[in-house]
């Protein structure tokens, strides 16, 4: 299959992927309507063309606390992204190094912080849920200092795993769940050998290394549910603030008046996200979401967004919308089964070549200079 375009990716490993994989990464919650809004949304925004205005000379880079950064994009953090390539969290963390943006680090990777780091040229950035298990956070957060993150990013939308139907009739979740995945793979002998003989262990990494033996993935679903605090409040997470003295980002915010309880908190930043659609179906797309937001608390915090984006011109309205950068989730993990980490470096070089048309046709240098004056509202 010819890549030409950063949504090629999506189609490229479905037939390689075990079903379980591909619909886990693909779907969202319910009925999928957030799901599908998010990229319906944002693709309604209207680009301000203008001509002759541009310059062959842009500048795309950023800075985000203290650091600059060669385009304004992370890599999401995304469960079991070791799943989807031989040690697949490794891969698109060298990907990221390689083109000078964060790699976000999920607490429920397939490897551990202190492999993904070790094996990576830049400080990656840690992603943590807020778990029963004060000890595992405690733990995990300083084997995240150990491991040279710089940077916290911490997730609130998920006090609950969502209902994502597709789980139970893919494989990845259900009765006989483990049955099924196993006659998939061996109808997947490609990802079998190079990522389920060659890619192992195959276990929350972070986990087993908090527990001291290995977690694996035959109960995913059912160890979120079993692990995930429902009745967590922003006073429950005093002690993170004072744990950890580095940056830190909460993500999962689509509410103005939760941003501001966010800045009270004292976080350094925010990514309005809905988990991708994979919460709550029937929340607002984060393209609705963000002007609201920036309106409220941009200034005082450094505002993130993801979910939908999927196209280089999908990041410039975003950051038209107020956001500082941009989260790709589903779009690095499609490229990363299609081709690893170089598959992610293309997606990434894609991406800038989209943007940099945009730019261009939209009379802007700089990122600085993409704000809601490029919108036709």
């Amino acid at each position: 299959m010819i890549i030409a375009s950063a949504t090629d990716f999506r189609a490229a490993p479905q037939a390689e992927l075990p079903p379980f994989l591909f619909h886990y990464l693909d779907g969202g919650a319910g009925a999928e309507v957030t799901m599908n809004r998010n990229m319906a949304d944002l693709q309604t925004i209207d680009l301000r063309q203008k001509t002759l205005r541009g310059s062959e000379d842009l500048d795309l880079s950023t800075e985000w606390f203290g650091t600059r950064f060669e385009l304004p994009l992370a890599l999401a953090p995304v469960g079991l992204t070791g799943m989807y390539a031989r040690r697949g969290e490794v891969q698109a963390a060298q990907a990221a190094a390689r083109a000078n943006i964060p790699f976000i680090q999920s607490t429920v990777s397939v490897c551990s912080l202190k492999e993904v780091a070790s094996q990576s040229e830049r400080p990656i950035w840690f992603q943590l849920y807020v778990l029963k298990d004060r000890g595992f956070m405690r733990d995990v957060l300083q084997r995240a200092r150990e491991a040279g993150a710089t940077t916290l990013v911490f997730t609130v939308d998920m006090p609950v795993p969502g209902s994502r139907y597709r789980d139970a009739h893919s494989g990845m979740s259900g009765q006989y769940a483990a049955f099924r995945r196993i006659i998939q793979a061996m109808l997947h002998p490609q990802w079998a050998w190079d990522v389920g003989v060659r890619g192992r262990p195959h276990d929350l990494g972070n986990v087993s290394a908090y527990l001291g033996k290995a977690t694996g993935l035959e109960d995913y679903i059912g160890w979120l549910g079993a692990n995930f605090d429902p009745g967590i409040s922003w006073r429950d997470l005093e002690w993170i603030r004072d744990e950890w003295q580095g940056p830190m980002i909460i993500k999962g915010i689509l509410d103005a008046g939760d941003a501001r309880d966010a800045r009270t908190f004292g976080a350094d930043g925010l990514v309005v996200s809905n988990h991708g659609g994979r919460q709550l179906d029937g929340a607002l797309s984060t393209a609705r979401a963000m002007q609201q937001i920036a309106e409220a608390v941009k200034g005082d915090m450094t505002l993130f967004a993801d979910s939908g984006v999927r196209t280089g011109v999908d990041v410039i309205r975003m950051l038209a919308l107020g956001a500082d950068g941009v989260l790709l989730g589903r779009a690095f993990v499609y490229a990363l089964a299609a081709s690893g980490g170089m598959g992610v470096s293309q997606l990434i070089g894609l991406l800038e070549k989209d943007m940099r048309t945009a730019m261009v046709l939209t009379g802007v240098k700089s990122i600085n200079e993409i704000t809601s004056d490029i919108l036709v509202i």
